[in-house]
């Protein structure tokens, strides 16, 4: 249980990354509507900065909740388990199980680092659900900053699993013969540039469907104050949104986990997974 979410301390440096990609600049201001959060509140009282890095401070709240609560379920972890230490084994089973169907054997080298991932990044799409919460998701530098991590990784597991030889062969094809060698100066800056596009990928197809998640449900909040504007309350036209943004960020948190096991997967020796 706890190896299975020590990874989230690797997780948490990764948020370091936005101070490289975005200098902490705030994607949404005059962008799309967004609810407000508590940093937005809080800001008049501990400093114009925090609305700037909101992004960030959520995404370590996010990583320091995970922390506590798998240390705490390690700490008090009993034979007969409780319903909380249940609920938190059932869904770290399933998650092996599902990276295990992709990467068979390999499966609990890898699982700490993909099962920390998708945890990390579904709280992450969650909490800007929460009333006065806000979804890290929505800034292109934190689901840079996860994809760049991905991309490393599996850079790194080629390297360490094949040997700089064999990752190269594997850039150029593995090539076989004399007409796949032939293809070598074709193949090999095609792979630099699919391996390339991989981060790009996944972090635009996050952001993009959290951000358009969350300004609907702002969207929809705005048109049932707007309604009611003449009392305290409004229509809450929101309500069934929040059903399908559950449903949608489960779902790009598996999708984000599956294409980096993929990834993973790809560095691999092949002869290992013929099962």
């Amino acid at each position: 249980m706890l190896t299975f979410f020590n990874y989230t301390i690797a997780v948490i440096m990764t948020n370091f990354a936005p101070f490289l990609i975005a200098a902490g600049g705030e994607e949404h201001k005059g962008g799309a509507p967004h609810l407000p959060n508590a940093i937005t509140y809080l800001s008049e009282y501990i400093g114009s900065w925090s609305s700037e890095w909101v992004n960030v401070i959520y995404a370590f709240a996010v990583a320091l909740f995970l922390i506590v609560v798998s240390m705490s379920v390690y700490r008090k972890r009993q034979m007969i388990p409780g319903p909380f230490q249940n609920a938190i084994e059932m869904m770290v089973e399933g998650m092996y199980n599902f990276i295990y169907s992709i990467l068979g054997d390999d499966a609990k080298k890898y699982v700490p680092f993909l099962g920390t991932l998708f945890f990390y990044i579904l709280v992450n799409n969650w909490i800007g659900m929460i009333p006065l919460g806000h979804s890290p998701s929505t800034s292109l530098s934190i689901t840079a900053s996860l994809a760049i991590v991905v991309f490393l990784y599996a850079q790194w597991t080629g390297i360490n699993r094949l040997g700089i030889g064999g990752y190269l062969h594997h850039l150029a094809g593995s090539p076989a013969d004399v007409i796949s060698w032939c293809m070598v100066p074709l193949l090999f800056p095609l792979h630099i540039i699919g391996e390339l596009s991989k981060p790009f990928s996944l972090a635009l197809r996050l952001f993009g469907n959290i951000t358009g998640e969350d300004t609907l449900i702002a969207v929809f909040v705005g048109l049932g104050v707007a309604i009611l504007a003449f009392s305290p309350v409004g229509v809450p036209f929101q309500i069934p949104f929040y059903f399908l943004g559950l449903l949608l960020s489960t779902i790009q948190a598996l999708v984000f986990t599956l294409l980096s096991t993929i990834y993973i997967l790809l560095m691999l020796p092949h002869e290992e997974h013929a099962h």
